[in-house]
């Protein structure tokens, strides 16, 4: 039983791979056109350009490294581990994310690293620990939406509206489950573990738990943004200006509310770049390869480390039950 269950796990393991690795491939197949690539390399091979990437790559750990301490600060109620297991599990978790549209499997490897009667609890938390991310994202990109809504003029405008419409219920809900977590994580745990008598957990957030949450989710949206920020000035250092990092603040914004199908990403975030940077002063090429290289940086790279973690973890068959 033993042995069969390992030559499950092994299959799965190999699954993954094969499913994350050729939707990359899919992508970057579509994105990274041989005139693109010309590009890229001649960038790569200036000193500006190995500067640039060098500086981005370093901010990599640093990206992941502050959503592994915010993981491991929103979990420590329900089970405390330390920053080198939250670290496995978010790039475990970028790993598994890219399977689903808008990352919907990234919790699946995520919960793996909590003792299976705490993952109903550690499942509720990964999406309010996602929202402290996507409202900061928002509340950066509802700014820029403001200071440049001429950007969504001549056929765009639903876009504009439709991601506010999004966002404002994004905060609603966000501050219902700020508010009522213990109803929340309770009835998930309840939901899943039918079998079982459960009391009620108490869990809050304190103003000094918020303000970290909050500071660090600050912290990592100016470490990323900060990352194309350093792309674009590579690709045309001749037209940075200020439009540049609200351009960046609306990329952010739509790209967080459109759930994004895996194979089709990188049309989908060109096509985006291509609305809100379309009067910068950019090329239209630039800005393509500007965002496919950003989701090379912040995605592919850290889920080849991930799967490298899942390859190590051993499988429960079972993800939510009993001791």
């Amino acid at each position: 039983m033993q042995e069969r269950k390992k030559i499950i796990s092994t299959i799965i393991k190999v699954l993954i791979g094969l499913g994350s690795f050729f939707i990359i491939y899919l992508r970057l197949k579509s994105d990274l056109t041989p005139e693109k690539i010309d590009l890229l390399a001649d960038l790569i091979l200036s000193s500006k350009g190995v500067l640039c990437f060098s500086i981005c790559l370093f901010l990599i750990p640093i990206n992941w490294g502050i959503e592994s301490y915010k993981w491991q600060l929103i979990t420590a109620p329900v089970e405390n581990i330390s920053f080198k297991t939250a670290n496995h599990s978010v790039y475990s978790g970028i790993c598994l994310g890219n399977l689903a549209p808008g990352r919907a499997t990234e919790f699946l490897a995520k919960i793996i690293f909590f003792k299976i009667e705490n993952r109903p609890k550690i499942t509720a938390l990964h999406f309010i620990n996602g929202m402290f991310q996507l409202c900061m994202t928002y509340l950066f990109g509802l700014t820029a939406l403001v200071l440049q809504l001429q950007e969504f003029k001549d056929g765009h405008l639903w876009l504009a509206y439709t991601t506010s419409a999004i966002a404002i219920l994004v905060f609603g809900v966000f501050i219902f489950s700020l508010i009522k977590v213990d109803l929340i994580l309770n009835f998930i745990t309840k939901k899943i573990n039918k079998q079982q008598v459960l009391e009620n957990f108490k869990y809050s957030f304190t103003a000094k738990k918020l303000i970290q949450l909050f500071g660090l989710s600050l912290i990592r949206y100016l470490v990323f943004s900060f990352q194309f920020v350093l792309l674009l000035y590579l690709f045309n250092p001749s037209n940075f200006n200020f439009s540049i990092f609200t351009g960046i603040a609306l990329y952010y914004l739509v790209i967080t509310t459109i759930p994004m199908i895996s194979v089709l990403e990188g049309p989908i975030r060109a096509a985006i770049a291509l609305i809100v940077f379309r009067d910068s002063g950019i090329s239209d090429s630039a800005i393509a390869l500007s965002s496919v290289l950003i989701w090379l940086i912040n995605i592919i790279v850290p889920s080849i480390y991930g799967y490298s973690i899942l390859l190590k973890q051993n499988f429960d068959f079972k993800l939510f039950g009993k001791k």
